[in-house]
């Protein structure tokens, strides 16, 4: 492995590569595409939860203006489920096709499409076909609203030691109960397909985190080969976990264009995007444990139960983190799912974790209290220093660097621990904090460079940048490795022809494709060396190693000669070279984690019943920060998702039917500025992983939201003395609570 020790360009302050055509309106994303004869699609969704239906009127759509054809159940080309493999990177979002029967499992779920000449006439003549239904009154609306204990699914456990027993002996104990709300992605850009078919070639462009997955389960839906079929996604809005594998949307657009032999493009409503395109599963974890009077834990038990759809089973497992969280010898997890009616659930940003992290991470606090300790001290009382779980050495683990340094810069040491005893004014301040922790992952990926004539270099890979800011750091580590400036490197991402790349999810991507990219890098320079090195050639009779890659050329002991000079020379358009990167051996001999805290201060004005986080202080531990200014921003956009998930943010569905109440972004509550704290304050620790890989990265999307939500519901007790162990902890729960 070659160790970047002392990079020039990686680890710096970068401005996007791609920022000025957002900022100019020049990138294309999928909902603002249109092709030569386009029409449109428009789905009508059901307005029932749990039942059949009975009739599907559309004899009054189909005559309105525009309107071109409407699909449905008794009108779909033949289709076919994707085997829904993650080996097999056909993994689909919800497995149950669309108009598969007249079976009504989900409010939204889709009963037609509607494809016209325009949008308006899609939409109009949606609103215009009549479906009925027979509604069955025994419809589950939420884990958190029912008591169904008999129908739930068992899903594998973990353990180690005698949890049970060690429980039993501990001098203190706790057993506590947590809960989240189901949470919605709401994410800016809607979910948006655009299908095309060119004789039995498919094409089609999608707001979507995975163009090879896509493209993989749309060929098992449609029965092609991989060959023939292309999916293009070169800018998006953002989707934090709901855009990483296809929904019933695509496969219904592609459906429609196939048979209407014209290109189709759906764009999802806000409504039915929040209805049919996943959420966060609401969850209930029980946390057992037990503790020596001096701290040490000797016990602990996390059991969780979250939300599937009756269509699809999607397990959030909140329990990953916790074996691997504290130095305790009897640990055991264990994970349920309930079936409810409402849309298939899906990953959302730090899937499972974020959860678990709430409910260990809180139960941490609440066991500090009654052992009368600082809750940083019996963090760093019970550190792990190895993977307690795997028994493997961390790669790299600075978690007691991040708690002493956010302590330190939160001012934790001037904190009265007293309930409520902490004032400004008509306020009163709490303080909170949490550990945060997200696995470190990567995946096989391939990609492809070109240095040119013109000086410029060529970067491409099958993955994608949601936004997070991959087209940058892939010309970072071009620029890094050639010598040649930042703008100069052309970058080319999100096309399932291009050599396939990872999902754009997990934290994975930077780890994942950079490497690919260096090896495509140093393959390039391989092949340049072997035409410049020949007998004819600018350094002939040098040994290729001898050759230093420098300032954009090769170089020898006495003289450098440009990239685009040499290839002129030599009179060649342009070398290419291939790469491929995948996790090795070291997955054997180490742990792989990232890590962080969160110090969180709030405030509640009793008078005018207003509760607020007024601050946030982080750690972040992701090795070595690739671009730092768009990392941090990472970590802070992730802060602002933990205050929605701490204060604001859930689902609402209506206990009698089941269909969701609260399915637009009026009355469903997320951050805005006037949420925003006065400070937020993230440090990036600077200590690069080269276990991991050479450029000493893991990943940071996740990181930053882990350990958010329990370090507010902490620095609420702390400011009132009410343990609120569901979230969000909003207002009127809190004026409840206080009476």
């Amino acid at each position: 492995m070659n160790e970047m020790t002392d990079p020039t360009v990686i680890g710096q302050r970068t401005p996007r590569v791609d920022g000025e055509y957002k900022l100019t309106g020049r990138a294309g994303y999928t909902g603002e595409l249109h092709v030569e004869d386009m029409l449109y699609g428009y789905p009508v969704p059901a307005t029932i939860a749990h039942g059949v239906l009975t009739s599907l009127d559309v004899d009054a759509a189909r005559g309105m203006p525009g309107v071109v054809d409407i699909l449905h159940h008794r009108r779909v080309p033949k289709l076919y489920r994707s085997p829904n493999s993650m080996g097999h990177g056909d993994q689909v979002s919800e497995i149950r096709l669309p108009f598969e029967d007249e079976r009504i499992h989900y409010h939204g779920q889709y009963v037609a499409l509607v494809v016209a000449e325009t949008f308006d006439q899609a939409r109009a003549a949606a609103h215009a076909v009549v479906a009925r239904y027979r509604q069955e009154d025994d419809a589950r609306p939420s884990l958190l609203l029912t008591d169904a204990e008999g129908d739930l699914l068992e899903e594998e456990g973990d353990s180690r030691g005698d949890p049970d027993a060690a429980f039993e002996r501990a001098a203190v104990t706790l057993d506590e109960t947590y809960c989240i709300e189901a949470e919605s992605h709401l994410q800016m850009e809607m979910h948006a397909t655009l299908a095309e078919w060119r004789g039995k070639r498919l094409i089609v462009h999608e707001s979507t985190q995975g163009v090879v997955y896509q493209r993989n389960a749309l060929a098992r839906t449609f029965d092609l080969p991989q060959e023939d079929v292309e999916v293009i996604s070169h800018y998006i809005g953002s989707g934090f976990g709901n855009k990483l594998f296809m929904w019933p949307h695509a496969i219904a657009t592609a459906a429609a264009a196939q048979l209407v032999g014209r290109p189709v493009k759906t764009v999802l409503p806000r409504q039915q995007d929040m209805l049919t395109a996943g959420n966060r599963p609401a969850s209930r974890q029980r946390i057992r444990l037990g503790a020596e009077r001096d701290g040490t834990l000797t016990s602990i038990r996390h059991d969780s139960t979250t939300e599937t759809s009756t269509v699809d089973r999607y397990v959030d497992s909140c329990g990953g983190a916790t074996p691997s969280a504290y130095a305790c010898d009897n640990v055991a997890i264990s994970q349920r799912i309930l079936p409810v009616n409402h849309g298939t659930p899906c990953p959302m940003r730090a899937p499972g974790e974020v959860s678990g992290v709430y409910a260990l991470e809180a139960a941490i606090d609440e066991l500090a209290i009654a052992l009368a300790m600082d809750p940083v001290e019996l963090r760093l009382h019970n550190y792990a220093q190895h993977d307690p779980q795997s028994g493997l050495p961390w790669s790299s683990k600075q978690l007691d660097k991040c708690l002493r340094s956010a302590a330190d810069r939160f001012g934790w040491s001037q904190r009265d621990p007293g309930i409520g005893a902490m004032r400004d004014g008509d306020e009163i301040i709490g303080y909170g904090m949490a550990s945060a922790t997200w696995s470190a992952g990567r995946q096989p990926c391939e990609a492809r460079v070109e240095l040119r004539a013109d000086g410029s270099v060529f970067a491409a890979c099958g993955t994608q940048d949601i936004g997070t800011g991959t087209y940058t750091i892939v010309a970072q580590t071009a620029a890094e490795l050639t010598g040649v400036p930042v703008e100069r490197v052309d970058v080319k991402l999100g096309e399932s022809s291009l050599p396939a790349g990872p999902l754009s999810g997990g934290s994975m991507t930077t780890a994942t494709t950079l490497p690919a990219v260096a090896a495509a890098v140093r393959d390039a320079v391989d092949a340049l060396k072997e035409i410049v090195t020949k007998p004819e050639g600018a350094f002939a009779g040098v040994d290729p190693d001898a050759l230093q890659v420098r300032d954009g050329g090769l170089a020898s002991e006495d003289k450098h000669i440009s990239f685009a000079e040499l290839l002129a020379m030599h009179d060649v358009a342009s070398v290419n070279g291939k790469g491929q990167a995948a996790p090795g051996g070291e997955q054997e001999e180490y742990s792989f984690r990232s890590f962080g805290a969160h110090f969180v201060e709030v405030r509640w004005d009793p008078g005018i019943s207003r509760l607020r986080v007024s601050r946030v202080v982080s750690s972040i531990d992701v090795g070595r920060a690739i671009n730092p200014l768009a990392a941090r921003n990472q970590v802070e956009g992730a802060i602002v998702m933990g205050i929605g998930m701490g204060i604001l943010e859930k689902l609402e569905y209506d206990p009698r039917d089941a269909r969701l109440m609260n399915s637009n972004a009026s009355d469903y509550r997320v951050a805005v500025h006037a949420d925003m704290p006065e400070v937020v304050d993230v440090e990036l620790l600077d200590y690069p992983d080269f276990r991991f890989n050479e450029f000493g990265a893991r990943g940071i999307g996740e990181i930053g939201l882990t350990g958010v939500g329990p370090a507010i519901a902490n620095a609420v007790h702390h400011a009132t003395g009410k343990r609120f162990r569901t979230l969000p902890i909003t207002v009127d729960k809190l004026v409840e609570a206080l009476g």
